[in-house]
């Protein structure tokens, strides 16, 4: 009779983070799972999505704040012009500078790890494979299923990096950020973030030009909110709601102290 596995022979250990398209059951210990085919994840190791979430809110949040702030204290259209200007540029590249330096830090953190636990498997593989083996029983593997598991993974040098990276430093060798896909994601995406309500200033000025910048910026958080609600799963409603009033306290808070200080 055939066994479950096909024609893999007894006691032949399957290696981790092989996918199957049948799943009776949902179980997972250690790296073994078993994965549905329609069960997919996005990557978000590669900080683009993670830049592009953040710099779109943090756009729209900070230069509705800051043009409303001016509007509050009566400032000229030009000032206004000027100042939204000032800020979606300024915001952009420092947002942008700040993506690139700390995914490059986390990039080259990374890098310096596994280029440690490189050294160790070539230099003391067996200690690694104590190491891995405990690891897996830790997870509640038999013993003599976790050895032989370990004996497996140290065959191949690279698989073997790739399983203690995963296992113990809780990393993907092969994702380990991209800081220029970041720099440029945060960049574009506060840019349009921050124009959204300085766009009537371009246009018009005075008070029509700030009920604008409030309609536009109200339309904006919940635009904003909605997308993110599918990447979190959330529900749409909690999700632009939270953006809303995110956005709405910080505007609030900038009007007012520009009304009550005033611009001389």
């Amino acid at each position: 009779m055939a066994s479950p596995g096909g024609d893999r022979p007894p006691g032949e250990v399957r290696t981790p983070y092989v996918q199957r398209s049948v799943c009776p059951q949902r179980r997972q210990v250690g790296t073994l799972s078993c994965v549905d085919e329609e069960h997919q994840h996005r990557n978000l190791h590669g900080g683009g999505a993670r830049a592009a979430v953040f710099g779109i809110s943090d756009g729209l949040v900070s230069n509705v704040a800051l043009i409303l702030g001016m509007a509050g204290a009566h400032s000229s259209a030009g000032a206004v012009r000027l100042a939204g200007v000032a800020g979606l540029v300024g915001g952009a590249f420092s947002m942008a500078a700040g993506e690139y330096i700390s995914m490059r830090a986390q990039s080259e953190l990374m890098e310096r790890e596994l280029d440690i636990e490189r050294q160790a498997i070539h230099h003391d593989p067996e200690d690694e494979r104590k190491e891995l083996a405990a690891i897996y029983e830790g997870r509640g593997l038999d013993p003599t299923l976790a050895e032989e598991l370990s004996v497996k993974m140290m065959r191949n040098p690279e698989l073997a990096l790739e399983t203690h990276a995963r296992e113990e430093l809780g990393i993907n060798p092969e994702e380990t950020g991209n800081p220029v896909e970041a720099a440029v994601s945060s960049f574009l995406t506060f840019a349009i973030g921050a124009f959204i309500p300085l766009l009537p200033w371009l246009i018009t000025d005075g008070t029509t030009a700030t009920l604008w910048s409030v309609i536009l910026g109200t339309v904006g958080a919940l635009g904003v909110g909605a997308a993110l609600s599918m990447f979190t799963g959330r529900s749409w409603l909690w999700s632009a709601g939270r953006q809303l009033l995110i956005s709405g306290a910080a505007a609030a808070v900038t009007y007012s102290v520009g009304h009550f200080v005033g611009a001389s």
